[in-house]
């Protein structure tokens, strides 16, 4: 680690940039306009420059390629993490200038790595990859409104938004499988992927979209960021019951639905998830197990392309 990095606290917000910077605070516009006098202000330092920003459901996207563009290093926090070091610190008030400053204090007490810069490809999947969860939880939420005895000008008006919502989806699944065949790289891991049973080009786009990291890092961090790892919840003699907790929803359902379809039609994990449960692991811990073994070997494959799975 560079001992002259000057770590900085972005706050993001809907309409303005909080920056906490050696102590002072700057506030611009969340515009095109704001983004080049943030990275002129940061330019003007003499030193190497980490800003540790929050993941804020998609408000730091235009700021992220910015930064990235103008080649100064970027770091996408969990906000949850920087909420409890707040706390660690005795700081319970919260403002957009309070939460830049503690995360300028996270990363100079933290020392977090630099979040990548996404390619183009990347970010577009991404979006698709989003795009199609949100038209299927709202295709679920309208499939559950058909009740019996409702109006027929009701009843008509939903046949109608499911048809609709239906056939925005299969689109989505064309857009997604015209993206991953235009690039070669991802095309490569999606086909990579596949190969395992029970992983199909859905699972697939969403792991690549939403899991980059997919490849590039050890199975426990990995298990971690999918929310598939269990913590322990031990004091003294107690042995608490350990849970998995956090990650990413999307990747972690995603993996929950290959290995429920796994366990039936692929012989290895089948193998494994009947052991479990011949030992007396009840039936979402054994299928959690199973799907973290699932995202390990899924990594494997993209770090050693010559592995094959085996039991």
């Amino acid at each position: 680690m560079n001992p002259n990095l000057v770590h900085v606290g972005l706050d993001i917000a809907k309409a303005t940039l909080d920056l906490h910077l050696q102590g002072q605070a700057f506030r611009f516009a969340h515009d095109p306009p704001g983004c080049a006098a943030l990275i002129a202000r940061l330019r003007a330092l003499d030193a190497p420059v980490l800003v540790v920003c929050e993941a804020t459901g998609g408000w730091e996207r235009p700021v992220r390629a910015a930064l990235h563009g103008a080649q100064i290093a970027l770091c996408i926090t969990n906000p949850r993490q920087v909420r409890d070091f707040a706390r660690s610190r005795g700081q319970r008030a919260k403002t957009d200038r309070i939460d830049a400053r503690m995360l300028a204090e996270f990363g100079m007490v933290n020392r977090p790595d630099p979040t990548p810069a996404p390619s183009p490809a990347q970010v577009e999947l991404a979006a698709w990859v989003t795009r199609r969860e949100q038209l299927q939880s709202m295709l679920t939420a309208e499939l559950a409104r058909q009740i019996p005895g409702l109006p027929k000008s009701v009843a008509r008006s939903l046949v109608t938004s499911i048809s609709r919502l239906q056939k925005d989806i299969t689109r989505v699944h064309a857009r997604l499988a015209a993206l991953l065949e235009a690039t070669p790289e991802l095309a490569a891991k999606a086909r990579r992927l596949c190969t395992i049973q029970g992983v199909g080009p859905g699972t697939a786009a969403t792991l690549l979209g939403h899991l980059p990291e997919l490849g590039t890092r050890d199975g426990r961090s990995l298990s971690a960021l999918a929310g598939l790892a269990p913590f322990n919840n031990d004091s003294g003699p107690r042995r608490g019951q350990r849970r998995i907790a956090g990650g990413r929803s999307s990747v972690r359902c995603a993996l929950y639905m290959a290995a429920f379809n796994a366990i039936r039609f692929n012989p290895i994990l089948k193998s494994f998830y009947q052991r479990l449960r011949l030992s007396g692991k009840p039936f979402k811990v054994a299928l959690i197990a199973t799907a973290r073994k699932l995202l390990t070997t899924l990594n494997t494959l993209l770090q050693k392309p010559h592995f094959i799975p085996c039991s």
